[in-house]
């Protein structure tokens, strides 16, 4: 039963994003936690902060600002105190306000009691990059630019 709760959980979370609420995200963050994006990239870094990671969820959606996430699967494991979630998720959008966009990533989550204390998301780079490139020669600088840190929080505070 627990599992189940979760897995609705993630799948509302994933709509809310969708549907342009990546606050919802951010408010489920346990206090301390990390974030992890990977690849080489402007999307990709670590942030272990919520002002960080809202700063990343600003810049997808400038980047992709019509952003759809298809949960395709997701498996629970372990106690409330203890619990992992692993994602399978298609991520559709459009780029510079006119490129499409498919990809898929999958995520691995660590929660505590309700809180998500460590995610780590692995998406098709090359796909990215690509749709990355394309922004930019649309004239999106950002598409290029150096990964969010807590330390870009931290200057813009």
């Amino acid at each position: 039963m627990y599992h189940r709760f979760v897995a609705g959980k993630v799948r509302g979370a994933f709509a809310q994003i969708s549907a342009g609420n990546w606050q919802a995200m951010i408010d489920a963050m346990a206090p301390e936690f990390t974030y992890r994006f990977y690849g080489e990239h402007a999307l990709s870094g670590e942030r272990h902060t919520k002002a960080a990671l809202a700063l990343w969820w600003q810049r997808n959606f400038r980047l992709m600002p019509d952003p759809h996430f298809e949960v395709r699967d997701i498996v629970v494991a372990g106690p409330p105190w203890r619990t992992r979630v692993a994602t399978l998720v298609e991520v559709s959008a459009t780029v510079a306000g006119e490129v499409p966009y498919r990809n898929v990533f999958m995520q691995m989550m660590k929660m505590s009691w309700g809180r998500i204390t460590d995610i780590r998301t692995l998406e098709d780079t090359v796909v990215l990059q690509r749709a990355l490139n394309s922004a930019a020669q649309h004239g999106s600088a950002e598409a290029l630019a150096d990964p969010i840190t807590d330390e870009h929080a931290a200057a813009a505070t």
